[in-house]
């Protein structure tokens, strides 16, 4: 074959795919416009946030500055702060046990709840529209809200900060939970019925073997999380390192308050640690890194 018929074939072919594909070879002036546009509109909408929020440039750069005395004023910790070590250690375990509790109850309320607002296992288009609905209603309260609320409720300490991050994560969870459930695949069900299953052998031993390593991932990812929420919403009476932390920002104590941050980071990077390995047991894979 020569080189013209070569040449002459690549012609006729880009000129079927032309012939078939029209819009995607010779777009419309509105096609062509829609991404320069968004991105306008956006860089719009983000420089009319700035002026109406009244950003100052200046104030930020001074605001550096006094963030850099703040620092300054923290390091180093001093004798003192160590002295207290084991007053902020047990409020330390206390905050991790507000989180661990908060994620266990809420990851065991959801997980039923879940399967209520999944679309391929309860065909029924209200039950599926209250159950969205009302774990939304849940989800849109911030956990420091939900802090406030049941510290008024029940009083001050680590209960009200374990039930603040129920409710908080009790609404995360079920929209996680149920968009896991209606991403699986839907062979491993049709063989189950295929065999003579019913719907519940369907969700046993059709869906439950793909959807719990994503959700034991989640859950470890929410207790990482929530140790550094628990430390948030301890700063409004919910108990834990975050009204030891509290208490120390109100005297100025900065030295202080740089021994109870580091002794926070100490304790996340270490349930990361501990978290990353038991995600990937959970899917069956090693780390990549050691």
């Amino acid at each position: 074959m020569t080189q013209n018929s070569i040449a002459a074939k690549a012609a006729a072919d880009r000129a079927a795919l032309i012939a078939r594909y029209p819009d995607v070879f010779h777009p419309s002036i509105g096609k062509r416009l829609l991404t320069p546009g968004i991105v306008a509109a956006l860089a719009a909408l983000f420089i009319y946030g700035l002026i109406f929020l009244g950003f100052d440039l200046w104030k930020f750069i001074v605001g550096l500055g006094r963030l850099g005395q703040f620092v300054w004023f923290m390091i180093p910790p001093t004798t003192d702060s160590w002295a207290r070590f084991f007053v902020y250690l047990d409020a330390l375990f206390e905050t991790i046990a507000i989180a661990f509790l908060g994620v266990s109850i809420a990851a065991a309320l959801a997980f039923p709840m879940s399967f209520l607002a999944a679309k391929n296992v309860i065909p029924s288009r209200i039950i599926h529209f209250m159950s969205r609905r009302f774990l939304d209603t849940v989800r849109g309260v911030d956990e420091l809200i939900w802090a406030l609320i049941w510290v008024g409720v029940v009083g001050l300490g680590p209960f009200a900060g374990v039930l603040a991050l129920v409710c908080s994560n009790f609404g995360a969870f079920g929209k996680l939970f149920s968009e896991a459930i209606e991403a699986v695949d839907r062979k491993q069900g049709e063989g189950v019925l295929s065999t003579g299953g019913g719907e519940i052998a369907n969700i046993r031993f059709g869906m439950l073997p793909q959807v719990l390593p994503i959700i034991g991932g989640q859950i470890l990812y929410f207790f990482e999380s929530n140790t550094r929420s628990a430390t948030i919403i301890g700063i409004v009476g919910a108990g834990g390192i975050g009204l030891h932390l509290a208490e120390q920002i109100r005297t100025l104590e900065y030295q202080h308050v740089s021994a109870l941050i580091l002794m926070i980071l100490v304790a996340v990077v270490a349930i990361d640690f501990v978290s990353s390995r038991l995600r990937f047991a959970l899917i069956g894979r090693k780390p990549l890194h050691t």
